[in-house]
Order: structure tokens, then sequence, then C-alpha cells
């Protein structure tokens, strides 16, 4: 069977995800320069974020983490792997057209359970109508999931990766054509949502047949392999959803102030895309990696590949918390201040982004850390420290609020963050030493947090030398330009006398 290529992976992930994230920006900065904090922004968020919470389940969350390592451990093994896809294609189409068809008819009362602060104003009645529009997302979303699953577990990791291209790409020419039609934007950009689901959907179900793997929806058959991935993904499921009510209790508390959901949407796009890049790209290519390791008996193998992904994901994670901590004004204030976006509100972002900064090398690490489960088939643990690190969010953003008010849900995120790696590092001490970073590991890892730390040391003076011209708005874009230049700059070369790294190794994991 092919070797999946670690490093390659995750630096076509990463870069396929980089593509999509910076089309995000744009997509973003369109959206607040068009629509603007507000009502409809609000009602929009929060109408979007119901097909997304929903995916965590049946897209790259619960089902994943079931059906990855079942399907990769099967095409290691030769086992049928294309009779086990076809099954669960079917069984997860059946499940996820119940869902979606109960979904739009008790819109009302999801809006009400994840936004009930909009109740009374016309911000609920425009979620109402948002969410019936864009819900049905989560159907060709959790199809594509599943047939990127299939492409990841034979190491094929590039369309997967493209897929999410297509949702910023519908929405930019959705809003370019808004403006030149002279359409209202919020409807163009609600619309756009499902149509790039279907787009999606038909990338990655033609890039499966392609791969050998040719499968359509039948009627699903019950059966010990279905019982196996249900027993394995109800507990990813439900850990999940504990995830997911943190989400909606922070926006409940949003939902009580004025533009704080459109403010901590904004952060939550900034803080994603590093996280994207990295964290996600990592997880995508270590779960199906350590999973056929496990399978072939290459526990040496398995550690190496932990180890590795910790360690290049840090290199790049800490010195972009240290950036969002440092200079997160001038980050928002280039990115969004426009149109509808005021001084206010890039001041308010910014505050959420240093917030989310703090918790940023939390949530990757989450990503390097869940696959030691995943890949052994076991998703209860993970559950039950989802469940405390749920109790610890959602007792300090409502307990937070009476004194830090809207930023509640941003401290809690982040604080349940460290919780969340600290419970799954101690668990995973039960696997023996596959389970624990090697001494490369341990010895790079104060050097790389030694040349962030002058990373962000020189991203602060030149910050304060540059403020005069960064608020010329001509100036902002290529100031911005010149600051990042030089905390690379800084950083790498730092990171290459410390130590902590050698550009040659980042330069051959792209060739390869």
């Amino acid at each position: 069977m092919k070797p999946i290529r670690l490093m390659s992976g995750f630096f076509t992930v990463g870069g396929w995800t980089l593509l999509s994230r910076i089309l995000g920006f744009i997509r973003e900065v369109m959206i607040l320069s068009l629509i603007g904090p507000g009502p409809l922004m609000d009602a929009f968020v929060a109408a979007f974020r119901l097909p997304n919470m929903f995916r965590r389940f049946f897209a790259e969350g619960a089902f994943n983490a079931a059906f990855v390592p079942m399907f990769s451990k099967r095409l290691e093994g030769e086992e049928h792997p294309q009779a086990f896809a076809q099954n669960a294609l079917s069984g997860l189409l059946f499940i996820v057209l119940l869902l979606t068809g109960l979904g739009m008819v008790f819109m009302p009362a999801l809006v009400w359970a994840t936004a009930e602060g909009f109740s009374g104003d016309a911000r609920f009645d425009l979620t109402v109508g948002f969410g019936r529009i864009v819900f049905p997302y989560i159907l060709f979303m959790s199809l594509s999931a599943l047939f990127s699953g299939i492409l990841n577990a034979t190491g094929r990791f590039a369309v997967a990766a493209a897929a999410p291209v297509l949702l910023n790409i519908a929405v930019i020419s959705a809003l370019i054509l808004a403006q030149v039609t002279g359409g209202a934007a919020i409807i163009w950009l609600v619309w756009a949502i499902p149509l790039a689901g279907v787009g999606q959907l038909a990338l990655t179900w033609r890039a499966a047949a392609n791969a050998g793997f040719n499968i359509r929806p039948k009627l699903p058959r019950w059966n010990a392999e279905m019982r196996d991935l249900v027993v394995i993904a109800l507990p990813a499921a439900m850990a999940s959803g504990v995830m997911q009510i943190n989400l909606v209790v922070g926006q409940l508390v949003a939902s009580q102030y004025d533009k704080a959901v459109s403010w901590l949407f904004a952060a939550d796009r900034l803080y994603q895309l590093p996280l994207g890049v990295v964290g996600i790209a990592v997880g995508i290519v270590l779960l199906p990696d350590l999973s056929r390791r496990l399978r072939a008996g290459d526990d040496g193998g398995a550690r190496n590949a932990l180890s590795r992904a910790a360690e290049i994901s840090l290199a790049l994670t800490i010195p972009s918390a240290v950036a969002l901590v440092v200079i997160p004004l001038t980050l928002v204030s280039v990115l969004f201040q426009r149109g509808a976006s005021s001084v206010d509100d890039s001041a308010a972002i910014a505050t959420a982004v240093m917030i989310y900064g703090l918790g940023l090398p939390a949530f990757v690490l989450q990503k390097i850390l869940q696959p030691l489960y995943f890949a052994r088939e076991d998703t209860r643990r993970p559950f039950y420290f989802a469940l405390a690190a749920m109790v610890v969010n959602a007792g300090l953003a409502v307990g937070l609020a009476p004194f830090v008010g809207w930023l509640a849900p941003a401290i809690a995120a982040t604080l349940a963050g460290w919780a969340m790696v600290a419970m799954l590092a101690i668990g995973a001490r039960r696997y023996g030493d596959v389970a624990k970073f090697d001494a490369r590991f341990h010895k790079r890892i104060w050097r790389i947090i030694a040349a962030s730390v002058i990373m962000g040391a020189v991203l602060w003076g030149f910050n304060m030398q540059l403020s005069a011209l960064l608020a010329l708005a001509w100036w902002r874009g290529l100031g911005l330009l010149v600051l990042l230049v030089l905390g690379a700059v800084s950083y790498f070369g730092s990171g290459q006398m410390l130590g902590a790294f050698r550009l040659s190794e980042f330069r051959a994991a792209m060739r390869r």
C-alpha cells in the first residue's frame, strides 16, 4: 500500500488551506464593507453557524473521527474498503437528509436556542429566513467530507484540501455580482452558500471515483461494520456536540450586546487563519497516517510522525500567536476597517483577537493530540474531556460576562482550550512511549519559543515606529506587509541560529 508522506501531505493541505483562508479574508473584508457590523450581519453569522455547527457532527468532526481510522485500517489490510465506504455513504445520506428536513421545519426553535438574545427584534426573523436558505449546506458538506476522508486515507490530499476554496470563490463572486447589478448583498451572500456546497460535493465525489472508489448511495445496510462505526462515532458526536455547545453559549452571551456577535465573528476569522493552515492541516494528515502505522505495528514510526507533526505545527503556530497578541490592532485595521466597519469596530475586534491569540497554541495542540485517541478508535475519553472543558467554558462565559461584558466568550474559549489540552496530554500517557514527543522535539520547542519572543520584540518595535504611517489609508497595506516581512525574517533567522529548526527541512518537505 502506498505510504502517506506526512510532511508533504501537511504542506499540501496547508497550502490549499492558506489559499482558502486568504480568500476567506477577502470574503470577510467584503462582508464587513458591504454589510458591516449590525443586524444583517448578526443574523447572517447566527444563521450560517447552524449548518457549520451540525457539520462538526457529520463532516470533519464526529463521523470522520470514526470513519477515517476504520477505512484506513481496511485499506492497509485490504479488507474490502470500498464496500465499507459504500455502506457508510448510504447511512450518512439517510441521517443527514432527515436532519436537514427537521432543521428546515424547526428553524425558529434552532434560532431561539442558539441566539435567544435576538428574540423580540428584527434579527430573529432575519436569522430564521437566512437559516432556511443556508441549512442545506450541511447535506452537501457532510457527503463531501466522506469523499475527502477516502482521499486523505489514500494519501491524496490536494483535492480534499482544495474543496473549501470553492465556498470563498462562490461568496466573493456573489458579492461582486451584487455590487455590479445593484442587488442586495445579503441576499446574494446567503444563496451562494448552498450553491458552493453542491460544487464541493461534485469535486470530491469525482476525485474519489478517479482514485478507484466510484461509490453511489444505496439503501443502507445494518451490519457489524456499521454497528462498530456508530459505536465509535457516537462518543465523538457527543464530543463535537459539547464543543458546539461552547460556541452556542458564547453566542448567547454575545447576543446580549450590540454588534458583539459580529465582532467575535471577525476576530474568529483572523485567528482561524493559522489554526486552519497549521492545526487542521496536520490533524487531517496525521490521523490516517497514525491509523495505518498502528495497524502495521510500526510504533516507532508512529511516534516519529507525532513528534514531527507537533514540531512543525508549533514552529508555525507560536510565532503566529505572538503576532496576534503584539500587533492585533494593526492587523484588524488594515484587513477590516473600511466601508461600514469603523475605528471603534476595529478596536473591539482587535481586543478579541489578542485574547484568541493566547489560546491559538492550545487549539492547534488539540488537533495534534486527538488523533492519538481516534487512531485507536477511542472516542469516549475525548468526549469526557470535552465535557469537562464545556463546564469550564460555560462557567467562565456566563460568570465573567457581568465583569468583562462581550469579551467573556473569548476569554472562556481560550482558557477552556488549554484545559482540554491538559486533559488530552495526561490521558494519552496510558499509550506509553508511542504517545510521547521524542527528545528532538523537547530540545527544539524552547528554541522555537525563544525565536518567537525575538520576533515579537521586532514586531512591537517596528509597529511603534511605523504607527504614524500606518494611520494613512494609502500606506496601511504596504506597512503591514513590511511588518510581516520583518517579523518573518527575524523569526526564521533567529530560529536558524538558535537551532529551533533548519530552513532546509522546510524546503525538503515542500519538495517531496
